[in-house]
């Protein structure tokens, strides 16, 4: 085995895996830096809550009444 090919190699890998670092680095910070100038503006994309409509909590006495004489049609047609 070459020796100064193994060197180069080894230089070549550590460079790589440094500049992936300081890529990383470099972008936390970006990210961080811009959460902070735009945290004003947060809210502003946000639409206003409008208060929730009640609704009934289950069917009404119609409906289920209509359901029944559905079931009672349908078993008495067999």
């Amino acid at each position: 085995m070459n020796i100064d090919l193994l060197s180069a190699g080894l230089r070549m890998m550590v460079l790589g895996m440094g500049m992936v670092y300081v890529f990383l680095i470099v972008m936390i910070i970006a990210m961080k830096l811009m959460s902070k100038a735009l945290k004003p503006f947060a809210n502003a994309l946000q639409p206003e809550a409008k208060p929730a409509a009640q609704k009934a909590s289950g069917p009404s006495d119609e409906q289920l009444a209509a359901v029944a004489a559905a079931v009672v049609a349908h078993k008495l047609g067999k």
